[in-house]
This record gives C-alpha cells, structure tokens and sequence, in this order.
C-alpha cells in the first residue's frame, strides 16, 4: 500500500480497496473511544491512564470539528483506527501548528493503516492551511517514530522523564514537520 493510494472524492479520502479512510462520523464514536480505551490500557502510546467514557470522547470529537477533523480507517466495513489534528496550544500565535495522534486497534497494527492514516490527516491538515505538524511519540515507541520519519517528521528534542505509566517513569520525543505553501514537504 503506498502513503497516498488512489484518492478518491471527498466521500473516501484513501481508497486502496481494502482499507478506507474517510472524515469521521458522529457514528463512529463507539469504535473510536474502544480503540483509543485499549491503547490507554495496553500501550504507552497515549499519556491518559483512565478509560474515556462515549460521552467524554462526544466532548473531544465536538472539538475536533472543522478545522481540526478526525479520520477514520475501515477494513470490511468496520472502524480498525484513526487519526486526529488538535490544536497544539490555546495560544494564537500558535494556530497554525497542531498535534497529530494515531491509533490502530491491535491486531490490524504492522498492516499499513497506520501509515494510510497519517497520510490522510497530514492531507487534511495542508488543505486546512497548517504550517507545522508535531508528533509527541513515547519512549520505546519505536515503530510510531520509523512511522513519523518516513513523512520526514524530524526529531527535534527529548522531554526527559515528564511521564510515569505502568510503574515506569518515561521520556517523550518531540518529531515536527513543516509543510511548505505549495503541499511539498
């Protein structure tokens, strides 16, 4: 699968006949909050330590309308990952910078979703008119920043030990990437 695959209308954004990513719907609520509950639970990936409940997520997905959007990756019909922008500071200067975030439920990790979505979203995010995009990637997580890399994310700095999961304190690296005007990084 490449980075890109055969983008279609707005309706898919990556259509490679297996995998779909598409804008994300009210109704994909459910599926969002059990993938992003399982990496909460399982991995590093994410920082929150309690399960979010639908309605919380509900809170989240309302802020993520316009100009930050959620994508969603579908095998078969069914919700397997997604990715989402938001805003990486309150702060107007910084409104052209956002954070990226992906999650792919196990068992569909190491199948190229990933990588589809952070297409898609990077897309997303030029059309929205970004300049910067940052990915906040948790020591050890080693295929989220091969993953990261390979959209020529750069590694810019290490925040040592500012987070503490299942009993171990962990270093955060920051990786950015700067979109230029004319969509070519």
């Amino acid at each position: 699968m490449t980075p890109v695959g055969r983008m279609r209308e707005r309706a898919h954004l990556f259509d490679d006949g297996a995998v779909k990513i598409r804008l994300a719907r009210q109704s994909d609520l459910e599926a969002i909050t059990a993938i992003y509950n399982e990496a909460i639970e399982t991995t590093t990936a994410t920082f929150d330590t309690e399960p979010w409940t639908t309605a919380e997520q509900a809170q989240w997905f309302h802020e993520h309308q316009g100009r930050f959007p959620v994508v969603v990756a579908e095998v078969n019909d069914r919700t397997v990952g997604w990715a989402a922008i938001s805003p990486w500071s309150t702060r107007c200067a910084y409104s052209d910078t956002a954070e990226t975030s992906t999650y792919v439920k196990s068992g569909h990790r190491g199948e190229g979703i990933g990588r589809a979505l952070k297409a898609a979203i990077i897309e997303e995010a030029r059309r929205r008119g970004f300049h910067v995009l940052i990915a906040q990637i948790t020591e050890g997580g080693d295929a989220s920043r091969h993953l990261n890399a390979s959209f020529g994310f750069e590694h810019m700095g290490t925040l040592r030990e500012v987070g503490k999961k299942f009993g171990t304190v962990l270093d955060v690296h920051l990786y950015q990437l700067i979109l230029s005007p004319d969509g070519d990084e």
